[in-house]
């Protein structure tokens, strides 16, 4: 049952919620078009010309994105060897999808809060686009262990 099509649909949720760690998902820039500071899921990286001491205190660390992630690709990779286990597959496709969505919250958020500490735009970088394709596949690895049930089910009523 390892080589179902849900295995594929979990390592590439798992691949994409890892790229999302390794790259920056944003960053800020002041009115004049200067980059303030580069934001990853863990911290943020201020460009020293232009950001005084006051202004990284004001603001926050987004480590809850990071931890969110890691937990999703934890979870992600312990789910693809759950394949006996098709209830528990389920409801663990299911709770990654919330917390990616929870991700995502917490993004914009962290977005909004930090822009206004900052006094700059936000602008979102490609890798921020990444959980959302996790998210995908995770919906597909639940549509695809759904079905695999019902098969199950199905070929038992037969018996």
């Amino acid at each position: 049952m390892i080589q179902r099509i849900q295995t594929v649909w979990l390592l590439l949720a798992l691949a994409f919620a890892v790229t999302c760690l390794c790259f920056p998902i944003g960053y800020y820039i002041a009115d004049n078009g200067a980059r303030l500071a580069s934001v990853t899921n863990l911290w943020f990286a201020y460009s020293p010309e232009f950001v005084c001491e006051e202004m990284v205190a004001r603001t926050a660390r987004p480590w809850a994105l990071f931890g969110l992630l890691i937990i999703v690709s934890l979870l992600t990779f312990v789910n693809i060897f759950l394949f006996r286990r098709r209830a528990l597959q389920m409801r663990l496709c299911s709770f990654c999808t919330i917390l990616l969505v929870s991700w995502y919250l917490l993004y914009a958020f962290f977005a909004v809060v930090m822009g206004r500490g900052l006094e700059a735009h936000f602008r979102p970088e490609w890798a921020g686009a990444l959980p959302f394709a996790a998210l995908v596949m995770e919906y597909l690895a639940f549509r695809g262990v759904a079905r695999d049930e019902a098969l199950v089910r199905s070929l038992d009523r037969l018996r």
